[in-house]
């Protein structure tokens, strides 16, 4: 086995691995916006939330962080879309809201 094959196979066990993380949080956010739209009286809508930000930011204690936000789609009568937003740092989900809506 070769350096460069090394390297390859490093590279793709990585980007597996990286994936496999990545729909981890994913489903553990669209959980917790499902139960955020519950507790708001909202349709969640697509039962979907898509990443829309990606950084790296330091935490309370001073260590680095992957900083995400996540955004989706709502409804409150079914016929306007409104967005919510989420944002996490770490594991750990710092901040939920919903942009203005009607009742």
């Amino acid at each position: 086995m070769t350096l460069g094959t090394l390297v390859w196979l490093f590279i793709a066990g990585f980007a597996a691995w990286y994936w496999w993380r990545a729909k981890a949080i994913k489903d553990s956010v669209l959980t917790a916006a499902r139960r955020y739209c519950k507790s708001m009286d909202v349709l969640l809508l697509d039962d979907a939330v898509y990443l829309r930000g990606l950084w790296f930011k330091r935490d309370q204690n001073g260590r680095i962080r992957v900083w995400r936000r996540f955004l989706f789609d709502f409804a409150t009568t079914g016929e306007e879309r409104y967005t919510g937003r989420i944002i996490m740092l770490g594991p750990n989900i710092l901040h939920m809201e919903l942009e203005p809506h009607r009742f």
